[in-house]
């Protein structure tokens, strides 16, 4: 990741900028974020003992050209997880510099299931280290980049090794199933045998105790 100043479009011609990074499970490096112990204290309280990193994302938000496309919109993260139960997966989300309002800092609706537009919004404003921990059913997002500069943070979803994969068939899953398998086939050529939960099970990792199930 290349840090460069912009003031009024996301990339400078003669540069590379990365704006996320996802599953990096098999970089060390980045990959000790998951495994630290001052994270995994709090994430057993929610999960277990038994603890997997199922999903991981170092974003780098970009400035904002106007056209809002650094905004990330409001959603639950439940909606990409193939397993349950719910009440055993947890967000550790990370502040790697100062947010603020200004460079596009968390926003949720704190302890709000069902979405009410009516409702006051929690701008999560964090120094650099600030953790936040947060369920899969939080409605959040993030706001745009309104400043020159990238803004960085970096998540880890963890989950007890004990939970269990659910079929998707028929529900608001089954279309992120059918992308996934058209990815895996383009990227690997992969057309048959290999189920959603496999994707997730191969990228899962384990940090702290057994993997039982996942």
């Amino acid at each position: 990741m290349r840090d460069v100043d912009i003031a009024s479009s996301e990339f400078v011609p003669d540069q590379k900028a990365v704006s996320k990074i996802q599953d990096f499970q098999e970089d060390p490096e980045l990959f000790r974020y998951c495994a630290l112990p001052e994270v995994l204290q709090y994430v057993e309280c929610f999960v277990g003992e038994d603890i997997m990193a199922m999903h991981t994302m170092l974003i780098n938000k970009p400035p904002d050209t106007g056209k809002k496309t650094s905004r990330h919109p409001l959603h639950q993260d439940l909606h990409y997880f193939p397993f349950r139960p719910v009440d055993r997966i947890v967000c550790a989300w990370t502040a790697m510099e100062h947010i603020t309002q200004q460079n596009g800092c968390l926003v949720m609706y704190h302890g709000v299931q069902d979405f009410d537009p009516r409702l006051p919004r929690a701008h999560l404003e964090m120094e650099k280290g600030d953790t936040v921990f947060f369920h899969p059913l939080l409605i959040h997002g993030s706001g745009m980049n309104q400043t020159s500069g990238f803004r960085k943070a970096i998540s880890c979803h963890y989950a007890s090794a004990r939970c269990y994969y659910i079929d998707v068939h028929d529900t608001s899953q089954e279309n992120i199933e059918k992308e996934v398998n058209e990815i895996v086939a383009r990227k690997y050529g992969v057309t048959e045998g290999l189920r959603f939960q496999d994707t997730w099970a191969i990228r899962g990792r384990l940090v702290k105790g057994e993997r039982v199930s996942l």
